[in-house]
């Protein structure tokens, strides 16, 4: 069973999908889009955009969840429904009471216009330490890096430069066609 390094797993940072600091939501999903489509051939899609300073070094990532969250109302009403949970009420009687207080906000057009408009870092997530492997680790150390934080991604370093981004999915692919490989070749006893 091979033992990958990360960077034989990792998208390079050239085929990412990134933004400068100053770029809108909407400017983010459409860098998402292209990627998606350049890169969907022959693995699987991106789910999340780089965002880069000025000096083009990652600053934060912004993920689907981050793009949806976005779209959320912000005020202290919906806030204070959202904790209801804390005080048992079940995710259904939250939810109910969310639909219901929604229904008095802004129709969703103008809300998905009013984000489109806000600029990425309002929305961005710092990497945190634990969201970092170097290039030239093992797919062992990379796993339980992913698996530890429930990360859906790993910033992939050479020295203290970011050089790509390893992927839940294809950590996942990998594991998968090594057990596959493993599982299925003949034992001693058996003819192949």
């Amino acid at each position: 069973m091979k033992n990958f390094m990360v960077k034989e797993l990792m998208v390079p940072i050239s085929e990412y999908a990134t933004v400068p600091e100053n770029a809108t939501l909407f400017e983010a999903v459409l860098a998402l889009e292209k990627a998606q489509e350049q890169f969907q051939q022959n693995r699987y899609s991106h789910r999340a955009v780089l965002i880069m300073d000025k000096h083009k070094k990652v600053i934060g990532k912004i993920s689907q969840m981050d793009f949806l969250r976005a779209l959320e109302p912000r005020d202290a009403n919906l806030d204070q429904i959202r904790r209801f949970g804390r005080f048992g009420f079940t995710r259904k009687a939250v939810a109910l009471q969310q639909e219901e207080y929604l229904k008095t906000s802004p129709p969703i057009l103008d809300v998905y216009s009013k984000a489109a408009k806000k600029c990425v870092t309002e929305f961005m997530q710092r990497p945190t330490e634990g969201e970092y492997v170097d290039e030239n680790g093992s797919l062992d150390i990379a796993l339980h890096q992913l698996t530890a934080e429930s990360n859906l991604s790993l910033l992939v370093t050479r020295g203290t430069e970011i050089v790509g981004v390893l992927r839940l999915a294809d950590v996942f692919a990998a594991v998968y066609q090594n057990m596959k490989k493993f599982e299925l070749k003949p034992t001693d006893g058996e003819q192949g």
